[in-house]
């Protein structure tokens, strides 16, 4: 049987840490959070326009350690909300600071409507992984946690997810 962790950053509603938390719950694999070294700071809008700025510098913040080492997992499943249509800038950090040769990295995302090409950004910075069942979750497009995509879709990719184990 392999060895699975996820891994996901998740900032204002818990989007994306509700989706890692499902894909735990039916696999069984270990749970890391990403956290910055300097925590976002400010109003909602004063986050967003600093995200903003982050994407368009290509800016990749500082992170926390994990409480575990990603080189000993086989299959590292990668969350993320859109920020700017694309990945959040600590999980570029994060994805920035492995080798991913000979690991399956299955990406997740979730969004607002506006899935962007976050995706297509986290696999190419997984240079050497076998990408598997990728992921695009919506929620809704104020910025809530009412959940668009069905929820059968994600309970089907949580299950096939665990079959790869």
């Amino acid at each position: 049987m392999k060895h699975m962790l996820i891994v996901y950053y998740s900032w204002s509603n818990g989007n994306t840490a509700r989706i890692a938390k499902a894909l735990q719950e039916a696999t069984g694999a270990d749970l890391a959070h990403i956290d910055t070294v300097t925590p976002y700071q400010g109003s909602y809008d004063d986050v967003v326009k600093q995200g903003q700025d982050e994407v368009k510098r290509g800016f990749a913040p500082d992170i926390q350690p994990l409480p575990m080492d990603v080189n000993q997992y086989d299959i590292i499943a990668v969350g993320t909300p859109t920020w700017w249509y694309t990945m959040a800038p600590a999980v570029l950090s994060f994805l920035h600071q492995h080798d991913w040769n000979g690991k399956t990295v299955i990406p997740f995302m979730t969004n607002g409507g506006w899935p962007g090409h976050v995706i297509q950004d986290m696999e190419k910075a997984c240079q050497g992984a076998s990408i598997k069942e990728p992921l695009a979750v919506q929620f809704d497009a104020n910025g809530g946690d009412h959940l668009e995509t069905p929820e059968t879709e994600i309970e089907a990719w949580t299950q096939r997810v665990k079959a790869l184990l």
